[in-house]
């Protein structure tokens, strides 16, 4: 029975809380700090407590068939970012995870499945230690550029509602010449430099946190063409669930150029491989 008067055992390290109807997270559970297995897996609950991110050893959090619409950027700036390896969201009303979800970076384990997602986070590729990815029946029209540099085990991407590629019908965001904001911005990306809101102002910030990577290696920032190809999902994982009933394994992709030369060499190789 779920303890109403008590105290969970303070030394517990795998704690099951299912099918209990909970509203919120108990917050006696947060007071566990050897806790690495955390399931809630089958309640009610709606917002998850920043809290969550004090429990510095956990490595497994199922949240499972409740009824989260977001996953806030506190937690993703926690403690969780050294720990957290296993996590699912499946079966919730999610539509899109912030721009700090991919600091999670120990992560192996990601279910996403049975969600209202529209987009994957954006910097995906920053996930060097995820293995097992399932956004199964979403809502995800491409996929975002980072994800071709993923090197998953097994990838499901089942029942989402997938545009057909459009490599030929690009949208032009580039301004030429750059303008002296957009030639700064691609300097402090592609040579690394450290920036943060102690030196920028937050808006900059956030501007250099979704810079898209062209094909030639350089990023861009807010001056760009994007267009979407196919890309075969084995690419990036051994194993892969067909995305349709069709018994398909392709998904079309977000592709991003710095500049007019990078998409016509790209349109060059695209019409030939397509003679």
């Amino acid at each position: 029975d779920y303890p109403l008067a008590t105290n969970f055992p303070y030394s517990l390290e795998h704690l099951q809380v299912s099918y209990c109807k909970l509203a919120r997270v108990d917050m006696r559970m947060l007071c566990l700090k050897k806790l690495r297995k955390l399931d809630l897996s089958h309640n009610h609950i709606k917002k998850l407590p920043s809290t969550i991110g004090d429990l510095l050893y956990l490595q497994e959090l199922n949240l499972h068939d409740n009824q989260l619409e977001s996953f806030s950027t506190t937690l993703c700036s926690s403690t969780l970012q050294k720990s957290l390896q296993f996590l699912d969201l499946s079966q919730n009303k999610i539509r899109a995870l912030p721009i700090q979800f991919c600091s999670l970076q120990e992560l192996v384990h990601l279910k996403l499945d049975d969600n209202e997602l529209i987009r994957l986070p954006f910097k995906l590729g920053q996930f060097k230690n995820l293995r097992f990815l399932s956004a199964a029946r979403n809502k995800l029209p491409f996929l975002p550029c980072e994800f071709k540099l993923l090197h998953l085990e097994n990838l499901d991407l089942f029942g989402n509602s997938f545009e057909q590629p459009s490599p030929l019908t690009p949208n032009i965001q580039l301004k030429v010449p750059l303008t002296l904001l957009e030639t700064a911005s691609r300097l402090v990306v592609n040579s690394k430099f450290s920036y943060g809101p102690h030196l920028l102002p937050a808006h900059l910030c956030q501007d250099l946190d979704t810079a898209k990577l062209c094909q030639c290696g350089q990023s861009c920032v807010n001056s760009f063409i994007q267009t979407t190809v196919t890309m075969n999902l084995h690419h990036v994982s051994h194993t892969v669930v067909l995305v349709d009933n069709m018994g398909g394994t392709e998904a079309p992709v977000q592709s991003y150029f710095c500049s007019l030369l990078c998409y016509s060499e790209f349109l060059d190789r695209y019409l030939q491989s397509n003679r």
